[in-house]
């Protein structure tokens, strides 16, 4: 399979959001997430950011830095990019969050912000509304512990033709003691601009690409985690 350009790269975790041209050092742990404010993400007021849940302000947060790493943030005209993330609980604490308010007065606070949250593909529509981003929009139940399931289909979606950019990663709250049935390695949310081509591939991070049995591979070495994805990325433009 034919290796798609690393343009950029951000995050959400527990030590905080950060991109890749930032980046001093990286690390994505199963540790609890800050709480993101709108002052973290964006410069300038944003009404629909305020009212996010955190999974989906983790979400849209670590989607924004991607594209600023990638200079593709600001935009005039629609871009055809999609964006495909992989997830274990998705947005779980949102729907409890949410069920939490229906429960007074025999259902009659339910909130409205918290509803319009409760399908774990809702920030991709923020995304995709911010971003000017018309692509195709997923999230994939991935149990493996690798995390890279989102990583995977991105590609795959790449060398199809289906668009020539996607936006490839994964989200995760830190775990619930409500859920201790489900653990992820990886809590908060990473984001990699991933492109067929780019007029200078020298100012990325690097190649990924699929082997014939579906492992991922940076500059063809196979890779096997999430965290390790970044770390690669960054060693190379490190060299570059």
């Amino acid at each position: 399979m034919t290796g798609s350009v690393v343009a950029g790269i951000g995050w959400v975790t527990s030590l905080g959001p950060g991109r890749g041209r930032e980046a001093r050092e990286f690390s994505m742990t199963s540790g609890p997430i800050p709480h993101v404010t709108r002052e973290d993400v964006f410069p300038e007021p944003n009404l629909r950011f305020g009212r996010l849940p955190q999974y989906s302000r983790v979400g849209l947060a670590a989607v924004a830095f991607a594209l600023r790493d990638a200079g593709m943030e600001h935009w005039e005209t629609k871009r055809f990019a999609g964006i495909v993330a992989s997830t274990r609980t998705g947005c779980l604490a949102t729907d409890v969050e949410y069920y939490n308010t229906v429960l007074p007065e025999g259902g009659g606070l339910p909130s409205p912000n918290l509803f319009s949250c409760t399908l774990p593909t809702c920030f991709l529509g923020e995304a995709a509304i911010q971003f000017g981003l018309t692509g195709p929009t997923l999230i994939v139940d991935d149990p493996a512990e690798d995390a890279l399931g989102g990583v995977r289909m991105a590609l795959e979606s790449l060398s199809w033709g289906e668009c020539g950019t996607m936006l490839a990663g994964h989200i995760e709250l830190a775990a619930d003691p409500a859920f201790p049935g489900i653990l992820s390695p990886y809590a908060g949310a990473l984001f990699m601009v991933l492109e067929i081509a780019r007029d200078s591939a020298a100012g990325g991070y690097g190649t990924l690409d699929l082997s014939e049995g579906g492992a991922v591979r940076h500059g063809g070495i196979e890779i096997t985690g999430l965290d390790e994805v970044v770390r690669a990325c960054l060693s190379f433009r490190g060299r570059s």
